[in-house]
């Protein structure tokens, strides 16, 4: 049995944990299903019992043969194919936003171009509550395996919205839901930890190696920065995403 054959709009997925998060969060898009014959523990039973629950066909093979369609992932004696996730149409955002209850907190990432870091933000932001993530159409990495794979099933759950015009989303949304734009720049002189996160937030993190471009800077109602203490000059954006979106979790649970 040879490698699966896998297009750029499918991913193969293999592990107890992760396998299990598509099937709870994205089972319509599994295509195929490949189950370890020599497996009849409890874990194993339960991923069948989800997989007839969805009328998805599983396929019953040895570990080696699963080995062989996916050599470099550790399948743990399951393994399915799935459609990668689309990007949300930039057109559905406004009805995604207005369905909200309680204070919204968006998350745009403006540049981002490696997938290991936008897997990591979509993780994240989907912890944290995030309502949706935005980022640009141009000079921006999208849903790939990679970025996927990397977010745990949060790339399924979390409306992930590529927009062509920046700025003019970012106006929209100061317009439509009033939020207040903030925008992470290390030179900026008020602290992340100084300003109210509890009103409705957009949450703006900037790209790999330049940071936030001009006009998305200049659409910012405030630039704040985190407190960096030693020699490095700044965190990597997935570790400052996070770092940014629990200050916001942590000022929302405030009593």
């Amino acid at each position: 049995m040879s490698a699966a054959k896998v297009s750029d709009k499918e991913r193969l997925i293999g592990g107890i944990h992760s396998v299990r998060n598509v099937l709870r969060h994205g089972a319509e898009s599994i295509t195929d299903a490949w189950v370890d014959s020599s497996r009849h523990d409890k874990r194993i039973r339960e991923i069948l019992s989800e997989l007839r629950s969805h009328h998805i066909a599983s396929q019953q093979v040895s570990k080696q043969q699963i080995s062989e369609l996916a050599p470099n992932i550790n399948h743990q004696g399951v393994l399915i194919r799935t459609r990668a996730p689309a990007a949300t149409s930039e057109a559905e955002l406004p009805g995604i936003l207005k369905k909200v209850e309680g204070p919204l907190l968006l998350l745009v990432l403006d540049g981002v171009q490696d997938p290991h870091n936008l897997g990591a933000c979509l993780r994240t932001a989907d912890a944290a509550g995030v309502h949706a993530v935005i980022a640009p159409k141009d000079r921006s990495v999208g849903l790939t395996p990679v970025a996927c794979k990397v977010a745990s099933g949060a790339a399924e759950r979390l409306p992930f919205i590529q927009v062509t015009n920046l700025a003019r989303t970012l106006k929209m949304l100061a317009d439509q839901f009033g939020v207040w734009i903030i925008g992470a720049a290390g030179e900026a002189q008020q602290s992340l930890y100084e300003i109210d996160l509890k009103t409705p937030t957009v949450l703006v993190m900037g790209g790999e190696e330049k940071g936030m471009r001009r006009l998305t800077r200049e659409h910012c109602d405030q630039l704040v920065s985190l407190p960096m203490s030693g020699t490095v000059e700044s965190l990597n954006v997935s570790v400052a995403t996070g770092v940014a979106l629990y200050e916001v979790v942590r000022q929302r649970l405030e009593k």
